[in-house]
């Protein structure tokens, strides 16, 4: 079988009531999450323009945009809530993949649930974001050199065909021929990142929208492709530049990916997380703080220099939301003034304070020389205060991850301040207790409508 047929495969194959207990509970904590973090996003910068745009783009249709009380067709929402879920960098993501999966997952599944003619009931739902998380997250974990292309959209088109395929219980030859559709939509480039532009969760949004297109040709009987993942010039070919994909799909049905995703307590990259802890760590610790801090500097993976040891720009009224969310020098100052970040410190006055900026060219991001592309950890953050002490906090897992999880009380703070940070306090308890029942729940389209503000 080629690489296609297996995934698609072993998506076509999983069962809700088949997976194990920790894969059944991470998809109810990551759905609900990440609904949260979508509401939250309808109030993202740029979130206004973009859903005007995708608007003007088709007819009106039966799909719920997230916070926004309006539906319309399936690939505009699609586009926009994918676009509100990772346009705050707040969702959730798979470290070792570096893939942000229900970002485009959960915008296509929702897309494609409210204009399926067939009820879904919640089991078929979650068994359905389960196979799509695998899908992309296997892919990602494919990789053996760093990271080259935006993989959240690259590899995440890819799960979100799988979770559709599954949700519709397609035969096999659709299913890849789907894949092979999804292979010539693939796109996303790390430039936007490089920039700080809203480029990333455009691209997110292009990923889930396009999804949907590969989907329909496949079913409408035009085939698509069949080597898309492993043919001369596949996925892999095209996307990365080492890889090793066999012993992943040797794991197929037996390591469930979405169990491994992480949460993310900070509205920042999450390669900025474990700094973030490790300031913490030095203030509460150590006393460190904006008045005695003579220069901190976090070493750490290259991945993560990479990912956020970003320069402060030369003119502070040029840093932009998306920028500053990956920059650690800023992020740090936050921080360090105000003992945490937030979605609210995202704002115009913030972003241009000249104190921050200036305790941020105190700041500094430097690589160490581990080997491993993905790597997050460990990393050391080492503080030279005024009265000449060093101080060090070690970061050996990131707050979030399977290893270190938020536990329920941080899980449901965190859904809450996403709802209030949206205005829509009102959703949180109704929500919580609906995908606490997931399993009972038999209209999955009248709880995501809820979710978008529209009545069930």
């Amino acid at each position: 079988m080629t690489a296609s047929e297996r995934l698609a495969q072993h998506a076509l194959s999983v069962e809700w009531v088949t997976l194990p207990e920790p894969a059944r509970e991470a998809a109810r904590i990551f759905l609900l999450d990440t609904l949260g973090v979508g509401i939250a996003g309808a109030r993202a910068p740029f979130a206004e323009e973009t859903t005007a745009a995708a608007l003007g783009w088709g007819s009106t249709g039966p799909a719920p945009i997230l916070g926004r009380a309006i539906r319309c067709s399936g690939p505009q929402a699609a586009f926009i809530n994918g676009f509100q879920i990772h346009a705050q960098e707040f969702d959730c993501v798979h470290e070792a993949a570096v893939v942000h999966p229900l970002a485009t997952i959960l915008s296509a599944l929702m897309a494609d649930t409210a204009r399926h003619t067939a009820r879904v009931n919640g089991a078929e739902f979650g068994a359905a974001m389960a196979a799509g998380v695998d899908i992309a997250a296997t892919l990602g974990l494919a990789a053996t050199t760093p990271l080259k292309f935006f993989r959240p959209a690259t590899a995440g088109i890819f799960g979100c065909v799988a979770a559709m395929a599954r949700l519709r219980r397609l035969d096999l030859a659709t299913t890849v021929s789907a894949f092979g559709h999804a292979l010539a939509f693939a796109s996303g480039t790390m430039q936007a990142h490089v920039e700080g532009k809203p480029g990333l969760p455009l691209q997110v949004a292009h990923a889930a929208q396009a999804s949907l297109m590969a989907l329909d040709l496949a079913m409408a009987g035009v085939p698509g492709t069949q080597g898309s993942i492993d043919g001369p010039f596949g996925y892999l070919s095209l996307f990365e530049t080492g890889s090793a994909l066999a012993p992943l799909l040797d794991r197929l049905g037996q390591d469930w990916r979405i169990a491994e995703v992480s949460h993310k307590p900070f509205p920042t990259g999450r390669a900025a997380h474990g700094a973030i802890v490790a300031t913490q760590a030095l203030m509460r610790d150590h006393g460190v703080s904006p008045a005695n801090l003579e220069s901190l500097t976090y070493t750490a993976p290259p991945l993560i220099h990479r990912l956020v040891g970003r320069p402060l720009p030369a003119y502070p009224a040029a840093m932009t939301a998306n920028y500053a969310r990956l920059c650690f020098a800023w992020l740090g100052a936050v921080v360090l003034t105000r003992g945490t970040v937030s979605l609210a410190d995202f704002t115009s006055g913030r972003l241009s304070d000249p104190v921050l900026h200036a305790l941020g060219g105190r700041i500094r991001v430097v690589a160490d020389n581990n080997p491993d592309p993905a790597a997050f950890t460990p990393a050391l953050a080492e503080a030279v205060l005024s009265d000449g002490r060093r101080v060090v906090a070690r970061v050996d897992s990131q707050l979030g991850s399977p290893v270190t999880p938020l536990t329920r009380e941080q899980h449901l703070r965190k859904f809450r301040a996403c709802l209030d940070f949206a205005g829509m306090c009102h959703l949180a308890d109704p929500l919580i207790q609906a995908i606490d029942t997931l399993d009972s729940q038999d209209d999955m389209a009248a709880l995501l409508r809820r979710a978008g503000g529209l009545p069930g």
